[in-house]
């Protein structure tokens, strides 16, 4: 409407202007409700032409769209394992911190598990003193089974000695018993040495590779026993809690409830434009807002970044091939928005829908010295529109709330 009657100015009032002055008619007499559309056919046409050519330009140049929202992340409340619910902590809606436990389940099987390991470990570390014992032990051992064998050879030399000088003194059984005994103590010797580095093996290799794998089961066990405390990932809120003690809950069943981190849905804005302005968007585009749960206020936006594919064009490999006509209704554009100022979506609840207008600016190649005075006025007058479509931004502001409350049906 306010760009028709913009256009009137232009065309059909020159255009009656000419008509009463320069040839004298006048309504009620030659201009009537029944002629009045052949004698002022040419400012009509050119006013229906210059409209909507003017809306094209507003609505392509400076787009707009209702499908705004403040979109949030919320985190699903999941335990990693499964079991009964032994305490809950929180209720059903309320602000936590991160690493506060939300609720627990029934921990027996993994304290038990954890004390278990435990008692390995300490096992592990019984038999490794055992060990060191048997160490010292089999080093004795070795030192007695020497001077077995040391003895044995010193009497062997002495015997084979008096047999060297006086041949049939000592009867040759008697070498050979001795020479036997030598080889038996020197045995003795070879297993006590055996032994002793076994021991010393089990000291410094098996035992305490076994004390490491039973650390490394007492820490499993640990990990499942904190499994059973559910904590808050992040810091948030927590809403639709409504998980009981006594309860059975396991990843496949529903979400306990649902966690929202704080400061969710307050630094951006998503909107989604038609795809036909998907060569006017830029990042850096000046934009402004109206929300419905801040009624009567504009919000300086400015465009961060805009999505450079379709969501509606998406689709799950499978068996069936993808059918074009299937995708009834046709995507948008999706564009992120961040308030030119700090602060400036304060007020506005995560969620909210909202009314977005982004507009083009041409400055820069307005200024350029290259660009034509013909460009330059063509840019100036697409910079200019834009002023209309601020205008009736505000004036859906202004009638949100009445459009809302009282023309919705309340």
């Amino acid at each position: 409407m306010f760009e028709l009657m913009f256009c009137s100015l232009l065309t059909i009032l020159p255009d009656y202007l000419y008509r009463r002055y320069a040839q004298g008619k006048r309504f009620g007499k030659e201009i009537t409700f029944f002629s009045i559309w052949y004698e002022l056919r040419w400012g009509i046409t050119g006013c229906l032409m210059l409209t909507v050519s003017l809306i094209t330009m507003i609505f392509y140049f400076h787009p707009s769209t209702t499908s705004a929202t403040l979109y949030y992340r919320t985190v699903p409340i999941l335990p990693e394992g499964s079991g009964r619910v032994a305490e809950v902590n929180v209720g059903y809606s309320q602000a936590v911190k991160k690493g506060d436990v939300l609720f627990t389940l029934d921990s027996s099987k993994q304290r038990a598990a954890l004390e278990t390991a435990k008692r390995k470990i300490a096992e592990v570390d019984a038999s490794l003193t055992s060990a060191e014992s048997d160490v010292v032990k089999a080093e004795a051992q070795i030192q007695e089974a020497k001077a077995n064998l040391q003895q044995a050879k010193d009497e062997l030399d002495v015997k084979s000695e008096l047999q060297r000088r006086n041949p049939g003194i000592v009867p040759q059984r008697d070498i050979e018993k001795l020479q036997v005994l030598v080889d038996q103590r020197q045995a003795g010797v070879d297993s006590a040495t055996a032994s002793r580095q076994s021991a010393a093996l089990r000291v410094s290799t098996l035992l305490p590779a076994e004390k490491a794998s039973a650390e490394a089961t007492l820490a499993e066990a640990q990990v499942d026993l904190d499994k059973t405390f559910v904590r808050a990932g992040v810091d948030g809120r927590v809403e639709q809690f409504l998980v009981r003690a006594g309860d059975v809950v396991n990843q496949l069943l529903r979400p306990a409830g649902v966690l929202v981190p704080a400061g969710a849905g307050r630094q951006s804005l998503q909107a989604g434009f038609g795809q036909i302005e998907a060569q006017v968007l830029q990042v850096g585009m000046v934009a402004e807002a109206t929300c419905i749960s801040r009624p009567w206020v504009i919000i300086p936006m400015v465009i961060t970044n805009v999505q450079d594919y379709i969501a509606a064009g998406q689709f799950r490999s499978g068996e069936l091939l993808v059918e074009a006509q299937n995708v009834v209704r046709a995507g948008t554009i999706l564009a992120f928005m961040e308030p030119l100022y700090k602060g400036g979506l304060d007020g506005v609840t995560p969620g909210s829908s909202c009314i977005v207008n982004a507009y083009t600016s041409n400055h820069e190649e307005i200024s350029a010295k290259e660009t034509s005075t013909g460009r330059a006025i063509v840019l100036h007058v697409v910079d200019g529109v834009g002023l209309v479509h601020a205008l009736l931004l505000r004036i859906q502001a202004l009638l949100l709330p009445i459009k809302t409350l009282v023309l919705s049906g309340h």
